[in-house]
């Protein structure tokens, strides 16, 4: 790692520190404002692999990866209440999922913009960050809530997440999870077109003072 490394894993740690904290808040029926904010992780991951190679980006997806495990371990310690109930923020099917999620999606990220870096500027961090974030949500909500998984945490609870309900509520009747997860994957998809602009910016101002990939 070097001193031009730093800034990337920096801004990695706070993006997940961010969404392990803003997933406690709810943003209308189907998402949580955490859906905003980790996207920004494909951004960061791309901007570092374009200008230091997939070498430094894998760096900062580790860096990324043991905030996120750490978070996930204060979660767990963490009680909530509602309903009558007591349960923890963050229980360990929850933990898994993001974890494994986070890490795969974003070394699939890696390894497809390594493989597409030498095409048009916007070829690379378009199609590994759509492959990628497809990839974290399928993940994440068939570990953290699909029944065929039950078995990873027995005393966990997740039969509310199987609540047969029209898909985002116009669609044919899925369970909610699959609503939550297709909700989540189109705001994915969507700031992945709009991180397009920022990446640009970013990279050409820095291959400006002389970093390059």
């Amino acid at each position: 790692m070097t001193r031009t490394h730093i800034p990337g894993i920096l801004a990695m740690a706070a993006i997940v520190l961010a969404s392990n904290i803003l997933v406690q808040f709810l943003f209308g029926q189907w998402l949580t404002w955490g859906a905003f904010t980790y996207p920004l992780a494909f951004l960061v991951t791309d901007v570092m692999n374009r200008l230091y190679g997939a070498a430094a980006a894998r760096r900062v997806v580790l860096a990324g990866f043991v905030v996120g495990v750490i978070c996930s371990l204060i979660g767990t310690q963490i009680m909530l209440q509602g309903d009558g109930y007591t349960y923890p923020a963050v229980t360990l099917r929850i933990a898994l999922a993001s974890g494994s999620a986070f890490l795969l999606a974003q070394l699939m990220d890696v390894a497809i913009f390594d493989r597409l870096r030498t095409g048009r500027w916007w070829r690379a961090p378009l199609a590994s960050t759509l492959v990628g974030s497809s990839l974290d949500t399928a993940i994440f909500f068939t570990v953290a809530f699909s029944g065929a998984l039950s078995f990873l945490e027995p005393g966990n609870d997740v039969s509310w997440a199987a609540e047969a309900l029209p898909l985002l509520g116009v669609g044919p009747m899925v369970p909610l999870w699959v609503s939550l997860g297709m909700a989540d994957w189109l705001v994915k998809l969507s700031l992945a077109l709009i991180a397009l602009l920022p990446f640009r910016l970013i990279v050409s101002k820095a291959q400006s003072r002389g970093a390059t990939a």
